[in-house]
Formats: structure tokens, sequence, C-alpha cells
């Protein structure tokens, strides 16, 4: 877009408010995406964002830009296909630690594998924030401070970053929402990025996660730069504790997109469907 006015992250935004408890990282996950949609200055008509279940896939009720509110686990199915539907539209993909690696796990590894030019954040809580407190699959195996869970979830936690890495995915970062330019700028790279990008969110919940309050205190930046290095990659993931921030790992590999796909209109679908 060619303007001789910067645009404003306002201009992103829709007038629908916000529910999300005082407090939650969500909020700051809003004001990074309006702020890097805003920075790219991108036609909101040339963008999607899908999303699926949870308080984090509230997100498309947010942002001034196409959306769509899918099932649970679906979203990046919903995103995949309407990437191959629509190749020249910027898609973004919003979800949560438990609709993007539970139910929605084998799309995620899927999603990776494909390498299709979209940017996927999850808003990482560990916890089910919509269920009250349930343990998702990135919930330390000995938090017990949930009534669903007294004895703690008893399983290791599920790595993200180190799925996406294994997966094939051409861009992993993570970001914190107490840094909200620093995520915005994040963004914008996940965003440039002709692949699959990955970022994952840290976004506390205060709510039924009150201790993650002190994530403030405990998130730093990672001391290397990035690596195309998947090997690299890999022991810089295995030996953080998930609380380093920034690119992590950029590779520039084919972007799959389907070729040759017929356009159909309206008119002739609906009369596929006359009885």
């Amino acid at each position: 877009m060619s303007t001789d006015t910067p645009l404003k992250p306002k201009f992103y935004k829709t007038e629908v408010k916000p529910v999300w408890c005082p407090g939650c990282g969500h909020f700051a996950v809003l004001s990074a995406v309006t702020k890097a949609l805003a920075y790219l200055a991108l036609p909101r008509k040339d963008v999607a964002m899908v999303s699926g279940i949870g308080c984090s896939s509230r997100l498309p009720a947010y942002v001034s830009v196409y959306g769509f509110h899918g099932v649970h686990g679906r979203a990046l199915a919903v995103a995949s296909g309407l990437k191959a539907a629509r190749p020249e539209l910027t898609v973004l993909v919003a979800g949560g630690d438990g609709d993007g690696f539970s139910i929605g796990g084998n799309h995620f590894l899927h999603a990776c594998r494909r390498n299709m030019d979209m940017t996927y954040i999850v808003m990482d809580n560990e916890v089910y924030g919509m269920t009250k407190g349930q343990a998702s699959p990135t919930t330390a195996p000995d938090w017990a401070e949930s009534k669903l869970t007294p004895h703690g979830p008893g399983v290791p936690s599920f790595n993200p970053a180190a799925i996406a890495l294994a997966s094939g995915a051409s861009f992993i970062a993570r970001g914190f929402t107490g840094d909200p330019n620093g995520l915005a700028k994040l963004l914008v790279a996940a965003i440039e990025h002709p692949g699959f990008s990955f970022v994952q969110g840290l976004s506390p919940c205060t709510t039924y996660r009150p201790e993650q309050k002190e994530w403030k205190n405990i998130v730093r930046p990672f001391e290397l730069e990035p690596t195309a290095d998947p090997v690299e990659a890999a022991h810089r993931i295995q030996a953080d504790d998930g609380m380093s921030t920034g690119l992590l790992y950029q590779s520039r590999i084919p972007v799959w997109q389907p070729e040759n796909l017929v356009s159909t209109q309206v008119d002739q679908l609906e009369r596929g469907f006359q009885v």
C-alpha cells in the first residue's frame, strides 16, 4: 500500500471491545498484531485472520481484516485451504496452546511440513482458560493448582519450538506479551518470511495462572543470532528453558502452493446443490 501518511495500529482494530480478563497477555498480542500490520501498511482487504476456539481465538473479532472463527483445533486446516484458494492473501492464524497443540496438534505438524506461506501465532499460557483451569499440552507435569488436575498432569510438557522444527517449519520464533513492541517486530519478520512462520507468544493467564506474572522477571533475549541450521537450532531449543525470546530459526526452503486451481463462481456452486 502506498500512502503519504503512516498508518496507525487503530486502523486495524474493530469497534468490538475485547472480553479477556483484566491483565490477560492477549491484549498485548492484539496490540502487536495491529502494530505489525500498520508497519507493513497492508491493505485490510488483502489480509485474513483465521482462528479456532479458546480465549486466544477471539482475536479475529478485534482485528479489522477478513476473519474466520473456526472450530476447535482446525484453524490451520481452514487457513491452508484459504491460502490454497487465495494465494495473494496475507493469511494469519491465531490460536492457543490447547487449541493448537492438543486437538489441533496433527494439523500443526502438517502445516509445518507443507510450509505454505502463512503466519501462525500461538498465545501460550499453559492452561485452558475457557474450561476454568484445565491443564494444556504445555502445562508442567507437576502443576497441581487446578481442581481439574489436583495431582498435576503427570506427563511431560509439549515443546512447541522443537515440534515445529522437527516437522519442517521454516521460521520459528518466541515472543513475550510483556514486550509487545518486540513481539510486533517478530510478527513483521514472520509475515515477510516466505513460508510457514510459527511464533509462540508467551501470554500469561492472570486468572488461572497468576504465578505467571513472574514471567516478566524470567524472560530474556536469546544470546545468539538466529540460525538456519536445523541441527544447531535443535540443540539451542533443547538447551533452553522455554523463556528465551527472539527469532530462533529461519531457513529458506521451497514454499508449497497448489497449482492449477479451478476458480468457480458462487452461482456455479449454487447450481451444483440444486435439487
